[in-house]
């Protein structure tokens, strides 16, 4: 939401001489939330692992969801001064604090009850997870078709954010009715009392593993779901309907896409789709970005292209690490590797991808980012096998082997 609608935010959040410098402004904000997540995951993966994973899902959601109601009902620069743009960063923070344990949870709640089709259901996940931003992309949508774009700048993102907020309070009045993981269940008894010191004693390798895996994607979501919007009206001037419009049916069909590859995750190794999705991000990054620059390529075509090429690495990255920690400190690992990955590659990447922009004088800059991230990915996934095991098989592999990143099987 907050990506979406960052041009918006930066004029009334974050005004500035240079529309430019305005528009990082509101990026450094949103890079503020992905800042605070793995504080927030070791936080709340701290009590999942040691008391059971349904509470701190279930109350990490309600919070997240009342502060991103309280972030459509900050007042603008022009009526409170310094005041307004402080209470966004706090909020998005806040946002971001439990965002850094609710996503982690979901996914270790979700392999440990449904372990027989844990690639299936981590895809299930964050197809609901990129459902979501597609449903944020349509409000968008609805609400700069209509109204008045001076309108949209001034209530109508405002609008979007309450809408959004109480979605996220009814999830959790759904969700209240949840049990708690079975498999956490079984071995509550044996629950470590410090998981993180556990993970760092026994797992550090997986940890960086997880990390190094989740650059491609995370880099990606960042770029697609946060950055392209603005850049898309703000740098290539781009109509901004005509921008989420296309961006919406390129998440609808990365959704739908994630679906297919979990599917077919239960059939063929994970990391072999990830590699793919990864590479081929790899290849068509500078492409991708010269074609828009350059105008010859039908928007929406160029992003429902994407978003297919996506579906390979965020249909598979989630059962790959969930796979490499076991039950015991399975949230702890999960919401550090997870939330390091996404604060680097996807929290900052709006940040870094707008200020090589301004650097470089290139719109094709950006491209550079994803490369890199994709490579790092793919480099990453040689040591998912020597770390991994612990959902998709029943034994499991000490990490004391996993002695290369780059391990090959």
């Amino acid at each position: 939401m907050f990506g979406i609608f960052s041009k918006d935010i930066a004029d009334a959040v974050f005004p500035a001489a240079s529309p430019l410098a305005s528009l990082m402004a509101s990026f450094a904000a949103f890079a503020a939330g992905y800042l605070a997540r793995p504080i927030g995951g070791l936080l709340l993966s701290h009590y999942g692992d040691r008391f059971g994973r349904r509470k701190v899902f279930l109350w990490s959601v309600f919070v997240m969801s009342a502060a991103t109601v309280a972030m459509g009902l900050v007042p603008s620069v022009a009526s409170v001064g310094v005041a307004a743009s402080v209470a966004m960063v706090v909020l998005r923070i806040v946002q971001g604090l439990c965002l850094g344990g609710e996503l982690p949870g979901a996914l270790t709640y979700v392999v440990e009850t449904a372990r027989g089709s844990a690639p299936f259901v981590c895809g299930l996940v964050f197809a609901c997870v990129t459902m979501g931003v597609a449903a944020a992309s349509g409000v968008s949508t609805a609400l700069r078709s209509l109204l008045d774009p001076a309108v949209v700048s001034v209530w109508g993102w405002r609008l979007a954010f309450i809408i959004g907020g109480l979605g996220g309070v009814l999830s959790y009045v759904l969700r209240r009715s949840l049990e708690e993981s079975p498999e956490f269940e079984r071995m509550k008894a044996l629950a470590v009392r410090y998981p993180f010191a556990e993970l760092l004693r026994t797992r550090p390798m997986a940890v960086l593993v997880g990390v190094t895996v989740l650059a491609g994607t995370a880099c990606f979501n960042g770029l697609f779901f946060s950055h392209l919007p603005a850049y898309l009206a703000g740098v290539l001037r781009y109509d901004a309907r005509e921008a989420v419009g296309a961006q919406t049916a390129g998440v609808l069909v990365s959704a739908a896409s994630i679906l297919v590859v979990g599917w077919i995750a239960e059939r063929v190794a994970p990391r072999h789709l990830l590699r793919a999705g990864v590479a081929l991000l790899a290849l068509g990054a500078w492409p991708f970005y010269s074609a828009l620059a350059a105008r010859s390529v039908n928007l929406q075509v160029a992003l429902i292209a994407a978003g297919l090429v996506a579906g390979l690495t965020n249909g598979s990255f989630a059962v790959i690490l969930t796979d490499l920690f076991p039950t015991r400190i399975r949230f702890t690992g999960v919401a550090l590797a997870f939330n390091i990955a996404f604060t680097l590659f996807s929290g900052l990447s709006p940040l870094v991808a707008t200020s090589l922009i301004r650097s470089t004088g290139s719109a094709v800059s950006p491209a550079w980012l994803m490369i890199g991230s994709a490579l790092i990915a793919l480099a990453g996934s040689y040591g998912v096998t020597r770390c991994g095991g612990h959902v998709m098989r029943a034994e499991t592999v000490d990490t004391a082997n996993c002695s290369s990143l780059i391990a090959n099987r």
